[in-house]
């Protein structure tokens, strides 16, 4: 019964394996899979008839794809165990006595039945499981090295006046480094490292909320409070030393499901310079919100400024040509710089062609006044816009954080792409100039001074996502003022921040074409030589729990449209790699301004994008999301749009891990030090694994003078620690929710430096919601 039983199984399988191996031959993939799926037919034929030949046909199966597998990835246990795992059960299963003995000689005088030979399926088998067991121990996918550790300046800057023990902006300083000159954690102590206060929001994520409902903020440290805001906009201050919650405003932003984020990354801090002390708003909290608002609070207690603006409230819908609620609002905070309070604003990802500018705005930080306006859309007009006129409908905007170099009068922003992000058609000469680049502008007339694309005629929503770093390095015996942009294509640009000149070479390669008859793609795109981007995708990377799963994957690879990066959008679907979610994106890196090196989170997860003619598009409300996932509608605009990660039958990626790692670069010489995998499985499986596969992540890295890197954002609910010279792992926490923000550390009276987490979990990648704020220090 046993060998009848395993016939029909290898009946089962060998049907499965030749007819997909079929199509994927057909469609131009590996012939592994006719020819395992015909093997496994024999096989179960020479069962059926009883013939001890099958063990041999079987030896043959399991050695050839031992072959197979290892010259497709070499001894990577992550990619070998979906090859050679099923192969390897039913090879055990078929050396057991209930499959031999039938298969074996029966004696005529006796009547006993002898096993059949098993000899080559048990060499077989153990020569397999020792290529498994040795590719456990064998790391094929990290860069180890190291990072210089010499102190190459001994003055570094690193912008604004900010004491050593304090965090005044989201970057820390307009310079945005995310860089601590406090060394009291340091490699030595940091395994250390243990949770002194809790502080909970109260502020949670609701059943009606929109998916994209997330908690991303870096608090600011003055003084002995931390200033920060929650997903629904609440601002709050709490005790540094203490975490005790000193006031709360609410500002009461409700629900509308046509937001697509609902999400507050920060607040921005003002003292007055002139104010007596005692003065009421000497000392303003400004907190953007999610309905479109700017609202200025006295730091010292929540009661809102009323002599900003309109009664405390900035309404930044004014001059918008459209103005939907729920489409147009500011995730990041806002920079104060010169007496101005300078902002952008998100604006709906594929929702509409009738959307809100991309506008960049300078106020008065103490009256609300406009004093500039840069519309990437009308660039040259930068004086107030007269009453009646509007800004440019749809033209590229920055939902990210801005840096700023005062001594210069340039604020850097990241810009993002027109919407329909997909959809390039009838872009004016400007949009087609500003879009997914990094632009400086006047900070005193908004007037733009350079600009730097990084991807031209984005058809792919590769705005530049993350707040530039600003940092000086020495260069051929000179100091340059540089800035380091991270972008999602997964590249580094390091330019020269006074002229946006390339400091590390930038060049243009050819890209792939084949654009909808209506569009076009650009013939080549930019290319950075410090970058992290991803090499093509092919069959040998297609990843599953098992060889079934996996050849499913290689069909969809070779169905799909592909080219490599930059492969246009089209009706039959392409693969987006790097995808949406960007190898990096808001989080940004960490710079070292005394190494002059940097510390990151390259993440690698595929997408696919799919246009759907105006006629297929379902109803309103059916099968639509907004984001990053699902049908996005493009209303008025011809297509639609379908995407999501790339995942396999089983919903886990098809690509293979490692999807995400830390990584440290000299900036100097532009040379990647170590590329390490981060991040374990134990929040991505229904089982707590500790397996450290390398997993995606959104958030941000910081850096302290100690030495030490701390990051979060992994899609695993960790805390954790590292040696910023060799990317080892020094330290973890766990936390209660998903820890999608950027941390951050400074000093309190008594001497002790914190490290702060919030802990409140990601919309898109589904980690934990939650409303945690965490410090953790030294023991006393």
């Amino acid at each position: 019964m046993s060998v009848t039983i395993t016939a029909i199984l290898f009946t089962l399988i060998g049907i499965a394996l030749a007819a997909g191996g079929a199509q994927l031959l057909m469609l131009g993939g590996s012939a592994y899979y006719i020819i395992t799926g015909i093997a496994f037919l024999v096989t179960a034929l020479l069962l059926f008839l009883r013939r001890p030949s099958a063990l041999l046909v079987y030896a043959i199966v399991v050695i050839g794809s031992l072959i197979w597998a290892v010259w497709e990835v070499g001894l990577d246990w992550w990619q070998l165990g979906p090859r050679g795992g099923v192969v390897i059960i039913l090879g055990l299963w078929m050396l057991t006595p209930w499959i031999r003995r039938p298969l074996g000689f029966r004696s005529p005088t006796t009547g006993f039945r002898y096993g059949a030979s098993a000899g080559p399926l048990a060499a077989a088998v153990v020569v397999s499981i020792a290529v498994a067991l040795l590719s456990m121990f064998v790391n094929s996918t990290d860069v180890n090295g190291n990072l210089p550790e010499e102190q190459v300046a001994a003055a570094p800057v690193l912008g604004g006046n900010v004491p050593a023990g304090e965090w005044h902006q989201y970057g820390r300083t307009p310079y945005g480094q995310r860089y601590s000159p406090l060394d009291q954690i340091n490699l030595e102590n940091v395994s250390s490292l243990q949770e002194v206060w809790r502080y909970q929001t109260g502020d949670v994520k609701l059943p009606e909320d929109v998916g994209e409902t997330t908690y991303q903020v870096t608090p600011l440290k003055i003084g002995n409070s931390l200033y920060l805001c929650t997903p629904h906009n609440w601002a709050i201050a709490i005790d540094a030393t203490t975490g005790k919650q000193q006031w709360k405003y609410d500002p009461n932003v409700g629900l509308n499901p046509d937001r697509q984020h609902q999400t507050c990354r920060g607040v921005s801090y003002y003292a007055e310079p002139t104010a007596q002390p005692g003065t009421a708003c000497a000392q303003r909290v400004y907190l953007p919100t999610s309905d479109a608002r700017l609202i200025a609070l006295d730091a010292t207690n929540g009661q809102v400024c009323t002599t900003f603006a309109d009664n405390g409230v900035l309404h930044l819908e004014q001059g918008m040509p459209y103005n939907p609620a729920g489409y147009y609002y500011s995730t990041s905070p806002p920079v104060i710089v010169a007496g101005k309070i300078i902002i952008g604003g998100a604006v709906n990802d594929n929702y509409s062609t009738q959307e809100q500018s991309g506008v960049i705005r300078a106020f008065d930080v103490n009256s609300g006044a406009l004093l500039w306006n840069w519309d990437s859309g009308n660039p040259t007009q930068t004086q107030p816009l007269p009453p009646g006129q509007t800004y440019t409908a749809n033209s590229p905007n920055s939902w990210s954080v801005f840096s700023v170099d005062e001594e210069l009068g340039l604020v850097y922003i990241p810009l993002g792409n027109q919407v329909p992000d997909q959809l390039g058609m009838n872009r004016s000469e400007s949009v087609e100039k500003y879009s997914s680049s990094i632009v400086a502008l006047d900070i005193n007339t908004g007037a733009d001074r350079w600009v730097r694309q990084t991807v031209h005629h984005d058809l792919w929503d590769m705005d530049v996502p993350a707040q530039p770093v600003l940092v000086n390095l020495n260069r051929d015996g000179a100091v340059v003022p540089a800035l380091v942009g991270p972008t999602k294509q997964g590249d580094i640009y390091v330019l020269d921040r006074r002229t946006g000149e390339p400091i590390i070479p930038v060049t243009e390669q050819p890209a792939p074409g084949g654009a909808i008859p209506e569009d076009r793609t650009a013939p080549t795109q930019p290319i950075s030589a410090l970058n992290f981007r991803p090499r093509t995708l092919e069959g040998r990377d297609m990843w599953g729990v098992t060889m079934f799963d996996q050849m499913v994957c290689r069909i969809r690879l070779e169905q799909l449209k592909y080219e490599g990066q930059y492969t246009p959008p089209s009706l039959e679907g392409s693969i987006v790699y790097p995808g949406n979610f960007g190898t990096f994106n808001w989080g940004s890196v960490a710079v070292d301004p005394e190494r002059m090196v940097m510390f990151g989170m390259p993440t690698y997860l595929a997408f696919t994008s799919q246009l759907v003619p105006r006629a297929e598009v379902p109803p309103k409300g059916q099968d639509e999301k907004g984001s990053e996932q699902g049908l996005n509608r493009n209303d008025g605009a011809p297509y639609a749009v379908r995407m999501g990660p790339f995942l396999g039958p089983l919903q886990i990626p098809c690509q293979a891990p490692p999807w995400g790692y830390v990584a440290g670069t000299d900036l100097r010489t532009g040379n990647v030090a170590y590329k390490k995998k981060n991040g374990t499985v134990h929040d991505m499986t229904p089982l707590p694994l500790p397996f450290k596969l390398g997993v995606p992540g959104i958030g941000g890295p910081m850096i302290t003078k100690g030495g030490v890197a701390f990051l979060g954002a992994a899609v695993d609910n960790y805390l954790r620690a590292y040696n910023l010279t060799n990317g080892e792992q020094l330290w973890e926490a766990r936390l209660p929710a998903g820890g999608q923000a950027t941390p951050m550390t400074y000093s309190v009276d008594d001497g002790r430096q914190f490290v702060v987490m919030v802990a409140g979990g990601h919309g898109s990648v589904g980690t934990k919601p939650g409303d945690y704020v965490i410090a953790y220090a030294l023991p006393r």
